[in-house]
């Protein structure tokens, strides 16, 4: 595959050529990955940059609709909107239902958004191993803001805060039990806390439950790369539209008080630190499964340990040293 040519259309804003571009990407293939190696090199340089929005929430909160509905009020301000949904696969079979975009019926027609619904395969946390790579496309393609929203919430969601700008935790209105039920270390990462559903006969407990998260965040904690009053905690409604304005509004001014203090550049340089580290793991992680001696000397190995002759330990500082 010739580049040059994709990698001019993703540039100039082509959708279908950023789709191909993900798909490029994604693949498993040695020729693909070193394609792609190639295309993200030549689009480097564009100098675009957009606000990379990280959200989670648990099941049933309405991600979707909350993600159209904030689409939606973004596109009406003139804005791009990408987002990267990233849905869990079966432990089974591998297969994912892909359904973002039914159920993101009147965003995904806009043609001033983009939506890629992607497997989690077997990452931690629920973000595709490329996410970030689609998230660099993306921002070369000329997107205003990216988000990325990632499977479920727990403790292992904290990887989204390597490939985002700021991180929103949505949740449902509900009683004083639901705090219990999302752990500290999602709740130590989120930026802004959105209880959904503040509309009908729903808004009254979704002010006391973000009263409650407002409570819980003043006590979790207090980081250097936060203004004064974040984090924060506030209603939204995807079904009206209330409090998407002011949800976008907290999240330019918390972008906006890091730039001015040096906090979001330091925090993108951390991020690319980190994807290269991850980069030499997971391709240490490819050669023990491709690379057919590395291979064979593996399941030689696993035999040694299933029968007792080796410890794990041992076997595995020998592979190590054989690397």
């Amino acid at each position: 595959m010739d580049i040059d040519p994709l990698a001019r259309a993703v540039a100039q804003g082509d959708r279908r050529a950023l789709a191909r571009a993900i798909t490029l990407i994604e693949s498993g293939r040695d020729d693909h990955r070193a394609q792609a190696v190639a295309l993200l090199e030549a689009l480097k340089d564009t100098g675009r940059e957009a606000l990379r929005i990280g959200l989670s929430g648990t099941p049933g909160v309405g991600k979707s609709s909350f993600i159209e509905a904030f689409g939606l009020m973004l596109i009406a301000r003139g804005l791009r909107v990408a987002v990267l949904a990233v849905d869990p696969s079966s432990a089974r079979s591998g297969g994912s239902i892909l359904g973002d975009k039914t159920r993101m019926e009147q965003l995904s027609r806009a043609p001033e958004a983009f939506i890629r619904p992607s497997p989690a395969q077997s990452q931690l946390g629920g973000v595709a191993r490329r996410t970030r790579e689609s998230v660099a496309l993306c921002e070369a393609a000329g997107f205003d803001v990216v988000l990325i929203e990632t499977v479920g919430v727990g403790q292992s969601e904290t990887a989204v805060a390597e490939m985002s700008d700021l991180f929103a935790l949505l949740l449902a209105p509900a009683g004083g039990d639901e705090l219990q039920g999302v752990k500290r270390g999602i709740m130590e990462i989120a930026d802004l806390i959105l209880v959904n559903k503040a509309d009908g006969a729903l808004r009254e407990a979704a002010v006391r439950t973000c009263a409650d998260y407002a409570g819980a965040l003043r006590l979790l904690r207090k980081r250097p790369e936060d203004p004064e009053d974040f984090p924060k905690a506030l209603t939204v409604s995807a079904h009206t539209g209330d409090g998407l304005e002011s949800a976008w509004t907290e999240m330019q001014a918390l972008a906006d008080w890091r730039r001015e203090t040096g906090h979001f550049a330091a925090r993108r340089a951390e991020q690319a630190a980190a994807w290269f580290a991850a980069e030499v793991r997971e391709g240490l992680l490819a050669r023990l499964t491709r690379d057919a001696e590395t291979r064979a000397r593996m399941e030689a190995m696993t035999a040694r340990v299933r029968a007792g002759e080796v410890t794990p330990e041992g076997a595995a500082a020998e592979i190590l040293a054989a690397l």
